[in-house]
Order: structure tokens, then sequence, then C-alpha cells
């Protein structure tokens, strides 16, 4: 998530307080309500991760900014190697309690390092987040770098020509900014793909590296 020490305390506390679902879903929705997001978030994003991974040669999956991990295990659960990381201690501890086969780590969406390059990136609903500009640009940029040729980096924003704030805690950034930011690093849009769940705009922006 974000950086700041008070920003770190928060998600570690909605972490700690709220269940596996609503500290990582919409937090004012019902149990019921955070099932359903979760279930079409997930079967969406399956979708665009695809099932072309075997035993002998499965995808290379990395979850930036996992929470608890719902996400990567279900990754790992479709035969995916996953690493998945969290700035949250609090989310990682309660992501590698629950086990699944992921390898979780702690680490800012900037400053995770890899030795290999991954065959899909994902960072789901934690981008805008990211209040300051300069922050959210590094964040990108290193995402990017993560990507291997041909690769897909699958990140979620809505599709707004200008910028949105909603509340304290979350400004939506302009699909031209992700471009600006990902296409000089080689990165092409390919698809927008909305979740369509009641009145949230968010969807799914897959940038695939070509160069």
């Amino acid at each position: 998530m974000t950086e700041t020490d008070g920003t770190l305390d928060y998600w570690d506390t909605r972490h700690r307080q709220q269940d596996e679902l609503a500290s990582g879903g919409h937090i004012g929705l019902d149990r019921a309500g955070n099932e359903l997001f979760y279930a079409l978030r997930l079967g969406t994003l399956l979708g665009l991760v695809g099932d072309l991974s075997s035993p002998a040669a499965p995808l290379f999956v990395l979850d930036a900014g996992c929470g608890k991990g719902h996400f990567a295990r279900a990754l790992a659960r479709c035969g995916h190697r996953v690493d998945a990381f969290d700035a949250s201690e609090e989310a990682v501890d309660r992501a590698r309690a629950a086990g699944g086969g992921p390898r979780y780590a702690r680490a800012r969406l900037d400053t995770w390092r890899s030795p290999w390059p991954y065959d899909i990136v994902v960072c789901v609903d934690v981008l805008f987040h990211l209040l300051d500009d300069t922050e959210w640009s590094a964040a990108l940029r290193n995402l990017a770098s993560l990507v291997r040729l041909t690769g897909r980096l699958i990140l979620t924003d809505e599709d707004t020509p200008v910028p949105r704030a909603r509340g304290d805690y979350i400004l939506h950034r302009p699909t031209a900014a992700y471009r600006a930011a990902l296409e000089p690093l080689g990165l092409r849009h390919t698809e927008f793909r909305p979740y369509r769940f009641r009145e949230i705009e968010v969807g799914f922006h897959v940038f695939t590296r070509i160069r």
C-alpha cells in the first residue's frame, strides 16, 4: 500500500480489525456483498490471466499489494507460481498463516525486486490509494520493470478522462496518465475491462510489454 507511517498504520489496523474480505474488499459492503465483489473480480482476473500454464511450464505471477492473499491463493490454485507482497506487516502475516502456495514478502510497490521477470504482474485495487504522484509514478515504473517481453501488467483503476478523488484515501487517475507513464517503458494499453458491480466504476487495465 502507501508508504507513510500513518497510512501503513491505517492498513495494519484495517487488516487486523476487518475480516478477510472487508479488509481488502469494499468496506461499505456487508459480508454477502463482499463475497460477490471478490468472486466477480476474481473471475474477471482469471479470465484475463488465462489458463495457458501447465505443471511443466506454469505461468510466473506476481501479486503486488496482495493484502491477505485472497487473489494470490486463487492464482496458485490454478497452477501458477505466485510471488506476493504487501507493505502491511499485518496483511502479510495473515496471508502467510493462510498458506495456499504463494511465496509472501513485505515490500512497497516501488521497492520489490526479483531476479527474474514475471509473465503476469497484477495489482488489484492498490494504486488509487497512492495519493502522492511521485510515489504512484515510482510504483508504476517498478511494476513495469518486472514484466517480461510479451508479458502483461494488470492493474485496476477507473477509466476516467480526469482525476477523481473519492473520500480521503482514494484518487482515481486518468487512463491517459497510466499510458503516459507506461508506454515509454515499452508497455502498450491493450484492454480495459470494468467490474460492472453496482456503482463501482473501477476495472482492469491491461498493459502488454511489446519491447
